[in-house]
């Protein structure tokens, strides 16, 4: 009954949960290590579809790899041969014998060793070059939300170094694993042929250096990836710096440009310090085992020489290979510090490709010719989860009118812009073109049908021409000029010596903030699409330049769905509707006419510029 009764309290409620948590725990641990041990395995195979495309030129790599290391073993042969046989017994000529084919040998080992070095870096950079065409296609494919959270310097120091040192562990990590491998294996053999138990003496510290190396990895592959962090970072700064230098130079700013990239600087400077320090640790730690070989062959050898175990000549010839053991050891611990790099560098690439691309929803059908009617139905939407910037908004533009957006900065007129071509997704509500929701119909098409004229004019670091063609690439040079001229642009570009061929600098900085404008505009009537949307297109721009760029872009919304956001309330007077965004939502719609007549925001706005003109 006692016993019982001990048993019955040994499953009282506490000791129960007590089990149950080690058991938790205990589990929790082997999960882990199982989704480690999988993500590492998905890792490599991920890695090693890039070798597929060169499997011929890789596995005639790791052949000349494999006949390299078993070249190193005949200097060993040779040199027990010569101290044990051929000098003693003054058999000179095959010791000339032996000479000759040992040069010959090295002439070969030479010619393999170029083999290696040249076409195994060839092997990787293909291999650089198409895991860069790969991200730079899904860099094309990701959402706005992507690059709205990601610094431009951040993402090319990933496209350039990271995949840098890819390359270099692609080529020479299997290469440095194979021969170390092979050389350790035949090291073994060899030197236990000459002394089994010297041999077992030397191995036995191998142990250490594999545990120094595992409790050192993990602090160097952090150090690493800190130091890929601060090298984004850096790029990113000094992308920054480069690309405002004219705001610089027109506020005096530059000592705070350069207090900024020292921030960053010295960020890199630490995190290369901590890399170094954890390579230093690493480095010298094993080098300090791989030394002790060399005692424990002195005085191991030297002790089994006094015995009489071992003669002279092999313990010469021991002395000499052992340095065949040390040195893939050496190799291998050096491939630890390319794995690390390497490793880090391709965890930051799949960061990249693992971010969810832009698709079509399933079953998205084409839209051949939109007419232009769009409706925006109970529409909400965020850039993130915390800031709502449409609630429950609804409009219909009929299609062929101008229908306008004012309101006060940050209101959604902007973002309502975003949406017609979905760039974004949206909360909750529906959009709406020619009676079908956008969601069903495949980006592309929907973008084909849809011309955006924006404040920020974006032109390539390629001719006039080139900038152009962009709205529809197949276009003839006619029709070039054709939209040239429509944007009142084309007298200008032929007053250049190059004419079409001009080149505009980056971003267009060889032109002016109007003939920047008019440019996007000829882009946009070369694209020809039955939906227009204008953005603040005039917005800065001076009085002249804007009455200019008008007549352009009145003659661009002839016969087309017109979406214009204005700041400037006179540019939209004859527009068909007109609709006031405040906080998401619409405060007022009407025309221009019927918007004066209510006296309420819109004929705040309109008469405090109109004072604003007066005051001029």
């Amino acid at each position: 009954m006692l016993k019982i009764a001990s048993d019955a309290h040994f499953f009282d409620r506490k000791n129960i949960e007590t089990l149950t948590a080690g058991f938790c725990l205990f589990f929790d641990d082997k999960v882990k290590k199982m989704e480690n041990t999988k993500q590492k395995k998905h890792l490599l195979k991920r890695f090693m579809k890039y070798y597929r495309p060169h499997r011929t030129l890789f596995f005639a790599d790791m052949t000349a790899t494999v006949f390299l290391a078993l070249i190193g073993i005949v200097y060993p042969i040779v040199t027990r041969l010569m101290l044990n046989d051929l000098i003693p017994n003054r058999n000179y000529k095959m010791v000339v014998t032996c000479g000759v084919a040992l040069l010959a040998l090295y002439v070969i080992k030479m010619l393999l060793n170029y083999f290696v070095q040249y076409y195994g870096h060839v092997m990787g950079v293909r291999m650089q070059a198409q895991m860069r065409s790969d991200m730079f296609n899904h860099l094309e494919k990701l959402p706005f939300s992507f690059y709205d959270n990601h610094e431009t310097g951040k993402i090319m120091s990933r496209m350039t170094n990271d995949l840098m040192d890819i390359s270099e562990l692609a080529h020479h990590g299997p290469e440095n694993l194979l021969i170390s491998s092979i050389s350790i294996v035949i090291s073994f053999i060899y030197l236990s042929t000459i002394n089994i138990y010297l041999t077992l003496i030397i191995f036995s510290c191998v142990p250490f250096l594999i545990g120094i190396s595992a409790a050192l990895r993990k602090k160097m592959r952090k150090a690493f990836m800190d130091s890929r962090t601060s090298v984004a970072e850096i790029n990113a700064s000094l992308e920054s710096s480069i690309s405002g230098i004219r705001v610089t130079k027109a506020f005096n700013n530059s000592d705070k440009e350069r207090e900024k990239f020292e921030i960053g600087n010295k960020k890199f400077v630490n995190a290369r310090r901590d890399a170094y320090k954890a390579m230093g640790q690493f480095h010298s730690g094993n080098t300090f085992v791989t030394d002790i070989f060399n005692v424990v062959v002195i005085i191991a050898g030297g002790l089994y020489l006094y015995k009489g175990s071992i003669n002279l000549g092999d313990y010469s010839a021991f002395i000499v290979s052992i340095n065949m053991f040390i040195s893939p050891v050496m190799t291998l611990i050096g491939f630890m510090e390319q794995y690390q790099q390497g490793v880090t560098g391709f965890e930051r690439f799949l960061d990249i490709m693992d971010a969810e691309p832009e698709k079509d929803t399933e079953g998205a059908a084409d839209i051949p010719k939109i007419e232009g009617e769009i409706e925006f139905r109970n529409v909400s939407s965020a850039y993130d989860s915390e800031s709502e910037v449409l609630d429950g908004l609804s409009l219909k533009i009929p299609k062929g009118k101008k229908f306008a957006l004012v309101g006060p900065s940050g209101g959604g007129k902007t973002t309502i812009c975003h949406l017609i071509p979905h760039f974004y997704d949206i909360k909750d509500g529906e959009i709406f073109i020619d009676g079908k929701e956008i969601r069903t119909l495949t980006l592309e098409s929907l973008r084909k049908n849809i011309g955006i004229v924006q404040q920020d004019v974006y032109l390539f670091n390629a001719s006039i021409k080139d900038n152009i063609l962009y709205g529809r690439l197949d276009a003839t040079d006619e029709e070039v000029i054709e939209a040239a001229k429509r944007a009142n642009i084309h007298d200008y570009i032929m007053s250049l010596p190059k004419g079409y061929d001009s080149m505009v600098g980056e971003r267009g900085v060889r032109l002016s903030g109007g003939q920047k404008q008019r440019l996007s505009i000829a882009r946009v009537f070369l694209k020809n699409p039955p939906i227009l949307i204008l953005d603040e297109a005039t917005s800065a721009l001076d009085n002249t330049t804007e009455i200019l760029i008008q007549e352009a872009l009145d003659e661009l919304c002839v016969g087309r769905t017109t979406l214009v956001v204005a700041h400037r309330l006179s540019t939209i007077k004859n527009a068909d509707e007109i609709a006031v965004i405040a906080d998401g939502r619409i405060a007022e719609q009407g025309t221009h006419e019927e918007l004066l007549a209510k006296n309420g925001i819109y004929s705040g706005l309109y008469s405090l510029q109109f004072r604003a003109n007066d005051a001029q």
